[in-house]
């Protein structure tokens, strides 16, 4: 009994020997090779798991003296085991690094292009912050000169000279709320498109 048990465990190494070279080639393989090589790989953790139940019948034939070391080398083929079979669902998922880098359009360098990029960005964000923060206190400059001429007269509508039309400090305070908030609109899609 104990021949059978031998036979079975050389089988088992051979076939876990096959099941770790083939799981290794999974990440690097695409398509339909993947897909054979993930059957493949699929069908020996099923001759495996066969062979591991074969070996625990014959540790149960054994004489319970002489049961205890086979036992043990049980246990160790079953995490042997364990270990194949997560080491197979990782590789599944898995790709290879030059797989990886098609897929994603990465070059190698893409920490050092993605650092640059966040810098361009960056300067770029303080430019813009920058003009609106200059339009901003321009336009409550002209705000408060509007509020301070409209106030300082008691005539209702004060006609304002701009360029050659003329335009009442309503028309005026109009305007410039309009204006206002279309330039701040904009800056705030611009940052929400940036961010």
């Amino acid at each position: 009994m104990s021949s059978d048990f031998e036979s079975y465990e050389q089988d088992f190494a051979v076939l876990t020997a096959e099941i770790t070279g083939r799981i290794g080639k999974v990440p690097k393989l695409v398509g339909d090779e993947k897909k054979q090589m993930v059957a493949n790989v699929e069908k020996q953790l099923e001759e495996a798991r066969e062979l591991l139940e074969q070996m625990e019948l014959e540790v149960r034939e054994i004489p319970p003296q002489s049961r205890g070391m086979y036992s043990s080398r049980m246990r160790s083929y079953k995490q042997e085991m364990g270990k194949l079979e997560a080491d197979f669902k990782r590789s599944r998922i898995a790709y290879s690094d030059e797989v990886r880098n098609e897929l994603l359009g990465d070059d190698g360098n893409s920490s050092e292009n993605q650092l640059i990029k966040l810098r361009e960005e960056r300067a770029h964000l303080l430019d813009n912050t920058e003009r609106l923060e200059r339009s901003s206190r321009r336009l409550e400059a002209g705000y408060q000169i509007a509020v301070e001429t409209d106030s300082g007269s008691n005539l209702p509508e004060t006609q304002i000279l701009l360029g050659p039309d003329k335009i009442t400090s309503y028309e005026a305070e109009y305007i410039f709320k309009r204006s206002f908030s279309k330039v701040f609109n904009t800056n705030f899609k611009f940052y929400n498109n940036i961010m």
